[in-house]
């Protein structure tokens, strides 16, 4: 069986985000506990596994995430790793319709380009009190904080680009708040700073409950953090960066309930898995 390792929002190896890609022979999942095996021995943010549907259906492919802990909800970057290598392996062009198991059906249109665009549900944000202590865990005062319901991130709003850029939170503490307030993660963001910047926002993510103490470059989080800016800027599309140390860029744009996000993607690593 063929797996992949794929960066993900970001046209050059060695930045955004990576994911491994693993694509199935059509019929039943393999057991749970061997796609976790595999996620950990992967040991990225995210491990996806895709096997091919029917025709005829609301989906062309079903797909399933996975962390070196937990299987997750929804995954932006290895939706669209997963997207580039059926591109790549496939031959595949145009809408690829992905069923997932609790965000419904994902689109990813692939140009020839090479760009990928993902409609995905937006994350509307609810201004929420700033948790108690994660002012102590980020180092910073928030000036805002946000849920994002299903999505399951708390959103917060730092003063400006800098500091999220200079954020070192205490990750065992950052754990614990997660799980006392039972969230996925902490989204960190700002306006961008300067006088012409290429992005319109700045964002970190973190989630070290889930067994990812900071993503590189987080698609999902930006179903949330699109239609913010997008309130606040009163612009449908703007450009994100994700100012981890990897970094990586995500084009959003905000259409009634849902958003759409582009990017570009590398693949770094074809292998066997022999188990």
């Amino acid at each position: 069986m063929r797996i992949h390792v794929v960066d993900a929002f970001t046209n050059r190896p060695f930045a955004g985000n990576p994911a491994g890609v693993c694509l199935l022979d059509a019929g039943e999942w393999p057991e749970e506990s061997w796609m976790q095996q595999v996620a950990a021995e992967m040991n990225h943010a995210e491990t996806a596994f895709a096997r091919p549907l029917p025709g005829g259906g609301d989906a062309d492919w079903e797909i399933r995430w996975f962390t070196p802990l937990v299987e997750v909800n929804l995954c932006g970057h290895a939706t669209l790793a997963t997207a580039h290598t059926l591109r790549r392996e496939r031959g595949v062009a145009g809408e690829v319709r992905f069923r997932s198991r609790f965000s419904g059906i994902l689109g990813a249109h692939v140009r020839e380009d090479g760009s990928i665009t993902l409609d995905f549900p937006a994350a509307p944000s609810t201004e929420v009190p700033v948790p108690d202590g994660l002012s102590e865990v980020l180092g910073v005062e928030p000036l805002a904080a946000f849920g994002t319901g299903a999505l399951g991130d708390l959103l917060t709003v730092l003063p400006d680009e800098a500091a999220v850029r200079a954020v070192a939170p205490d990750l065992d503490a950052l754990a614990d708040l997660t799980r006392r307030e039972g969230l996925r993660g902490v989204i960190i963001t700002a306006a961008a700073s300067g006088a012409h910047p290429a992005y319109d926002f700045v964002s970190r993510f973190f989630a070290p409950a889930e067994g990812i103490p900071e993503d590189p470059v987080t698609g999902s989080a930006h179903t949330a953090l699109a239609p913010y800016w997008s309130a606040r800027t009163g612009l449908d599309q703007l450009a994100g960066l994700q100012v981890s140390a990897r970094t990586g860029l995500v084009r959003t744009e905000v259409r009634g309930d849902r958003v759409h996000l582009t990017g570009r993607a590398v693949t770094v690593l074809d292998g066997t898995l022999h188990v």
